[in-house]
């Protein structure tokens, strides 16, 4: 049988970013670094929207667990927990992370930087997404440098993660 690796593997991430976006979803953590509430309505918003367009398409959670044993859904499965595994060996425990940052980062280095799924149709919002703007927006327009720092150590993060990711085998 042979298997897209490349869209396993973008589900797995989205899959992945989608679970850590409802993980801190409705949650006010980010205020305390921020007093800016339009940041704040920014970061909502971006978020509102990724997360709108994962559901579209990905399967609801249940699907995944109920079919775990099926070659394709094991092997998204591997790859997430691969991400997940390889965030949780780059995170100090009870270290400091902020998730909006981290998903939108992965995000925008698997899409634009290593332009996976560049042909698929399936996945054009992510390829022809802004980017750039929100980067510039939620790096340029903060005022906490501890939270800039923060912000900057996330993108960090999701580059080591996604360049493992890009080299992982399902072996």
């Amino acid at each position: 049988m042979i298997l897209n690796l490349s869209k396993i593997k973008t589900q797995s991430l989205l899959l992945f970013c989608k679970d850590l976006i409802l993980s801190y979803k409705d949650k006010n953590e980010i205020e305390k670094y921020i007093m800016d509430e339009e940041i704040i309505n920014k970061f909502n918003n971006i978020g509102n929207d990724m997360l709108k367009q994962i559901s579209n398409i990905t399967y609801p959670q249940n699907y995944y667990l109920e079919n775990r044993k099926h070659y394709r859904i094991k092997a998204i499965l591997d790859g997430y927990n691969f991400i997940n595994n390889e965030i949780s060996k780059n995170l100090k425990e009870n270290e400091e992370f902020n998730p909006s940052m981290l998903y939108f980062s992965l995000l925008a280095l698997w899409f634009k930087e290593l332009n996976k799924e560049s042909k698929s149709k399936e996945y054009i919002y992510f390829i022809i997404y802004p980017y750039s703007n929100v980067y510039d927006n939620l790096l340029i327009e903060i005022k906490d440098k501890e939270f800039r720092k923060l912000n900057i150590k996330m993108i960090e993060l999701a580059e080591k993660v996604i360049y493992e990711f890009d080299r992982f085998s399902f072996r």
